[in-house]
């Protein structure tokens, strides 16, 4: 399938694509996931792990900045807490890549610079990281 996000324009509409490209990616995994209603949850997806549910925030960027790109994780300004959520799914979209974050491994920042074509960059641990996000056999 093609990656056309990086036409989409708007960012509310790319930000729900980008959504369901994470649907189509944790399924393929075999990950079973559950959405809240309505979009006032804080976090954009729940991960069954083990009959707890890990609470996962969408990402995405198109916004390159010297050799990475620059990722925003914040809700209007306001840092994202244990409390709101667990992890990050970060999607980087030219580079067709998910990063999988703890969110302790961002310190709260509001944005975080991710690399995917550097194999020793700051956050390579996290990318494509699903297993993060999968029950133990």
């Amino acid at each position: 399938m093609p990656n056309r996000g990086h036409d989409i324009a708007h960012p509310k509409l790319r930000g729900e694509w980008a959504e369901l490209r994470f649907q189509l990616r944790a399924t393929e995994r075999g990950l079973i996931l559950a959405r809240p209603c309505g979009d006032c949850a804080p976090y954009d997806f729940a991960v069954d792990h083990h009959g707890r549910f890990l609470r996962v925030q969408v990402k995405c960027t198109v916004y390159h900045r010297g050799n990475s790109y620059k990722c925003h994780l914040d809700h209007n300004g306001i840092p994202y807490t244990p409390a709101q959520i667990d992890f990050f799914a970060a999607y980087v979209i030219p580079a067709d890549t998910f990063y999988i974050l703890p969110l302790a491994a961002t310190h709260s920042q509001p944005d975080i610079l991710l690399s995917p074509h550097r194999p020793n960059s700051k956050y390579s641990l996290y990318k494509e990281a699903w297993h993060l996000l999968m029950p133990e056999p």
